[in-house]
């Protein structure tokens, strides 16, 4: 299984891709520049968004993207289109918005934290289509990856602070009956972005881990890919037939002179075959 370094350490703090054919791949965020960043095949195309933290994107029903900046939420009609603020996601200047997705009903579901990762700030909002906001899960410290099941019956979740990631049983659209799949110990990494394949196993990008590694429905490691980084931050399928795993990297808080490629988006071929991206109903 061999890794490959796709762009080079071209971000600050890269996270959150996602593959859609409405953008014609794979786009993803440097999120504290506040740039969303598209792979096209002469090289990365940036697109700024005024905001000062962009914590993930994702392809709309309708065309366009749906953006979630530190505290408000954004629309673009087209798939390089500019965009516009379209709802307020929180007023507490001392915390941001951090990862999320789609549900299969179209709803957004999108995760906070504060920017100093104080216990119990963050939570797991809904977003509908009509851009009415509920909260799912309140008093979460570090909310990051979140992905449903191919069927859309249950759903992964890490709340990064928790050192586990948990499923949830799906009824009536609604998260209910939590429980832990996996506990990963603190010194192989902490839980941040997750994807899921089509067979529903979770990989899971292993912050402070330098990798990724998937468990099966029972909670049973069965991959590790190891990076040459020690930040990994999320995972997403792509490329054709979404058989390529890609992998996100960063750079955050590193010494200047750290001598890595954090910051790379990194790519393996598994020959394991992904899950559509669920796509934003408003």
């Amino acid at each position: 299984m061999r890794v490959h370094n796709v762009t080079g350490p071209i971000a600050g703090h890269a996270e959150g891709p996602v593959w859609a054919a409405a953008w014609g791949g794979l786009r993803w965020v440097d999120a504290a520049a506040g740039d969303l960043l598209t792979l096209r095949d002469d090289g990365v195309v940036r697109q700024h968004v005024d905001d000062e933290f962009v914590a993930f994107v994702r392809p709309r029903r309708t065309g366009g993207f749906v953006a979630a900046g530190a505290r408000t939420l954004y629309l673009a009609d087209e798939a390089d289109g500019e965009t516009r603020a379209v709802a307020r996601l929180g007023d507490d200047p001392g915390v941001r918005m951090n990862d999320g997705c789609c549900d299969p009903d179209g709803r957004l579901l999108a995760g906070s934290m504060a920017y100093d990762s104080a216990a119990g700030r963050g939570s797991l909002r809904r977003i509908d289509a009509d851009l009415s906001i509920s909260t799912v899960l309140p008093e979460v410290t570090v909310s990051n990856g979140i992905g449903f099941t191919s069927e859309g019956s249950q759903a992964y979740y890490a709340d990064t602070a928790t050192g586990r990631v948990d499923v949830f049983d799906v009824s009536d659209g609604e998260l209910v009956g939590r429980r832990p799949l996996v506990t990963i110990p603190s010194e192989i990494g902490a839980p941040d972005g997750l994807c899921i394949d089509h067979d529903g196993n979770v990989w899971v990008a292993l912050w402070g881990g330098s990798a990724v590694q998937a468990y099966d429905a029972s909670g049973a490691l069965i991959e590790r890919i190891e990076l040459p980084v020690p930040q990994v931050s999320a995972c997403t399928f792509g490329g054709t037939g979404l058989g390529t795993l890609f992998i996100t990297t960063s750079a955050q808080g590193l010494d200047p002179d750290h001598g890595t490629e954090a910051g790379s988006l990194f790519a393996v071929d598994l020959g394991v075959r992904g899950l559509p991206t669920l796509p934003f109903a408003g």
